[in-house]
C-alpha cells in the first residue's frame, strides 16, 4: 500500500543518508524498512478505525430500521383486544397504527459529531456578535452600554390576559371530552339507538367545543388587543386542544363500539391520569401509554431551556437588525413597487432562512425535547433529516413529524377510508389544503391582519411542488433547488409581512368592510414623512 511520507520522515531519512559511511547498506535498509513498517501499521490502524466507526454507524441503521419494521409487523399483524387475538384482516382502520418507540431526536445525536456541534458553536458566535453590535451602536448613539429589548417585551405583552384565556381551555379540554365519551361508551351498548345517542352526544360536544375552543379564544384575542406572540399562544394552544380532543375521540370511539363488555361488567375506559399525560406529551396521537425514560436528566432540561431562552434573543436580534432597518417608513415611501419588492425580498432572505432554522429549532427541537424529558417521553422522533430532503414531498414529511402524523392518520387514511381508498391525489390535496387553512389563520390571528402569503406558498405552490418534486428526484441538484426555494419562499414572507406590518399601522382601514378588511394596506399605503 501507497502512503504519503510525512516531512518528519524524510528529515530523519536525510540524516541516515549523511551519515551512510557509519552504517553498513544492509543496517541502513533494514531501519528504512522498520520505519516504513512503523508509518503503514500507523496508516492501517487509521484505515481500520474509520471502517468501524462507518460499519457501526451503518449497522445501527440497519437495527433501528429492522426494529422499527418488527415492532410495525407485530401490531399489524396481531391485535389484541380484551385478551383476544384477532387476524389482521379484522380492521383495515387499526392496520397502520403509529408504533412509539424510545430514541432520541436527531440533532442530540448529530451533536455528538464535533464536526456538526462546531455549526452549533458558530450559531452561538453569531449570537454574541449580535450583542456586540448592538452594545456597539447604543453606546455610539446614546453613549452609554445597554441592552434594550423593549420589541421582545412588546410581543409578549398582556401575559395576564393569555393565562386568563388559556385555563378554561385548558380545563374544558381536560374535562368535558373525557368525561363526554365515558359517559358516551357506558351507555352505547345499552342504549336502545346506538346512532340516535352517538348523533346526540356528538352534536352537543360539538357545539360546546365551537364555543370554548373556536369562539372564546378569538374574542379574547380580538377584545384584548393581544399583541403578536401573546396572540400566537393562545392561537397555537386553541389548535392543539383541538388536534388533540379529537385524536382522543377518534382513537377511542372505534374501540368502545367494537368491545362490548361481558355480562356484569362495566366497560373499559380510559384512565383519567394517561389523558391527562397526552394533553402535556409531546404528540398528538393518542395511546394509552407511551413508552417512558428511567429518569429526568435535569441538567439537559436546563441546558434546552436555555437554549430556548436563547433562541428568543436571537429572533429579536434578528428582526431589530436585520429586518427593522429595511422597512421602517423612511426607507420606502411607496413600499409596493417592482424596485422596492424586488430588493426588499433579497434582503428579507437572510433573515428569513435564519428566522425559520431558529424556529425549528426552538419549537421542534427544544421545547418539545424539554417537554418530553420532564414526562420522561421516550420517542423524540420530532421530525427527521428534511434538510437532506430531494422532494418537497419528502420535506413535507420530514419537517414536523408530529403534525405530519396526526394529519396522516387523521385526514389523508381516514380520506381514504372513506372513498374505498380511491382519489389518492384528492386525499393529498385535502391535507394540503387544511394545513394550509390553519397555518394562514395562525398567522392571521397572530399578526392582526389578513395577507394570504402563506396560504398562496403553502397551499398553491407548495402543492405544485409537491406533485413535480417527488420522491423520485434523487440527485443532490433538487436538495439545491429545495433550498432555493426555501431561501425565496422564506424572504418573499418576511418582506410581504413586514410591509403590511407597517402599512397598517401607518395607514389604518378607515372602513369595516369586506373589501377593506381583506385588501392588503400595503398596495396603496404612501407613508408620510
Amino acid at each position: 500500500m501507497a502512503t504519503a511520507e510525512s516531512p518528519k520522515g524524510v528529515h530523519h531519512r536525510n540524516i541516515k543518508s549523511q551519515q551512510s559511511e557509519n552504517f553498513s547498506p544492509g543496517a541502513d535498509r533494514d531501519n528504512m524498512q522498520e520505519g516504513d513498517w512503523m508509518q503503514w501499521q500507523k496508516q492501517t490502524e487509521k484505515i481500520k478505525t474509520k471502517v468501524m466507526e462507518q460499519v457501526q454507524d451503518q449497522l445501527s441503521e440497519i437495527l433501528d430500521r429492522v426494529l422499527s419494521e418488527s415492532v410495525q409487523s407485530l401490531t399489524h399483524s396481531q391485535l389484541t383486544i380484551n385478551g383476544k387475538t384477532t387476524s389482521k384482516h379484522s380492521s383495515g382502520a387499526q392496520r397502520m397504527d403509529k408504533v412509539f418507540m424510545p430514541r432520541a431526536s436527531l440533532l442530540d445525536e448529530l451533536f455528538e459529531i464535533s464536526h456538526i456541534r462546531t455549526i452549533y458553536h458558530m450559531f452561538i458566535a453569531v449570537l454574541l456578535i449580535f450583542c456586540l453590535s448592538s452594545l456597539a451602536v447604543d453606546y455610539i448613539d446614546q453613549s452609554r452600554l445597554v441592552l434594550e429589548f423593549d420589541l421582545l417585551f412588546f410581543a409578549f405583552g398582556k401575559l395576564g390576559v393569555v393565562i386568563m384565556a388559556w385555563v378554561p381551555m385548558f380545563l374544558y379540554t381536560l374535562l368535558v371530552p373525557y368525561y363526554t365519551l365515558v359517559f358516551w361508551g357506558s351507555l352505547y351498548h345499552t342504549f336502545p339507538s346506538k346512532l340516535l345517542l352517538s348523533l346526540g352526544v356528538g352534536l352537543i360536544l360539538s357545539a360546546i367545543q365551537m364555543c370554548v375552543l373556536g369562539v372564546f379564544p378569538v374574542y379574547m384575542v380580538v377584545q384584548n388587543q393581544l399583541p403578536p406572540a401573546s396572540r400566537l399562544i393562545v392561537i397555537l394552544e386553541q389548535i392543539r386542544f383541538l388536534m388533540k380532543t379529537y385524536s382522543f375521540i377518534r382513537e377511542m370511539a372505534p374501540v368502545k363500539m367494537k368491545n362490548a363488555p361481558k355480562k356484569g361488567e362495566s366497560p373499559r375506559l380510559p384512565t383519567f391520569s394517561s389523558y391527562l399525560y397526552f394533553l402535556f406529551a409531546p404528540t398528538l396521537i393518542y395511546r394509552e401509554s407511551y413508552p417512558r425514560n428511567s429518569h429526568i436528566r435535569w441538567k439537559y432540561v436546563c441546558s434546552t431551556a436555555g437554549m430556548i431562552l436563547g433562541c428568543l434573543f436571537y429572533g429579536y436580534f434578528i428582526i431589530v437588525r436585520l429586518c427593522m432597518p429595511v422597512f421602517r417608513p423612511e426607507n420606502n415611501n411607496q413600499p409596493f413597487s417592482k424596485r422596492t419588492i424586488i430588493l426588499n425580498v433579497f434582503h428579507s432572505i437572510l433573515p428569513g432562512i435564519m428566522l425559520l432554522l431558529i424556529c425549528f429549532f426552538a419549537f421542534l427541537h427544544c421545547w418539545l425535547n424539554l417537554f418530553a424529558e420532564l414526562l420522561r417521553f421516550a420517542d423524540r422522533m420530532f421530525y427527521k433529516d428534511w434538510w437532506n430532503s430531494t422532494s418537497f414531498a419528502n420535506y413535507y414529511r420530514t419537517w414536523n413529524v408530529v403534525v405530519h402524523d396526526w394529519l396522516y392518520y387523521y385526514g389523508y387514511r381516514d380520506f381514504l377510508w372513506l372513498s374505498g381508498k380511491r382519489f389518492r391525489a384528492a386525499a393529498m390535496l385535502s391535507v394540503f389544503i387544511v394545513s394550509a387553512v390553519v397555518h394562514e389563520y395562525a398567522l392571521a390571528m397572530g399578526f392582526g391582519f389578513f395577507y394570504p402569503v402563506m396560504f398562496f406558498l403553502f397551499g398553491v405552490i407548495g402543492v405544485a411542488f409537491n406533485f413535480t418534486m417527488n420522491d423520485k428526484r434523487q440527485s443532490p441538484v433538487f436538495n439545491v433547488i429545495m433550498w432555493v426555494c426555501l431561501f425565496l419562499g422564506q424572504g418573499v414572507q418576511v418582506c410581504l409581512y413586514c410591509q403590511e406590518w407597517y402599512a397598517q399601522i401607518h395607514c389604518p382601514p378607515t372602513g369595516t368592510s369586506f373589501w377593506e378588511l381583506v385588501i392588503p394596506r400595503s398596495w396603496s399605503c404612501n407613508y408620510q414623512r
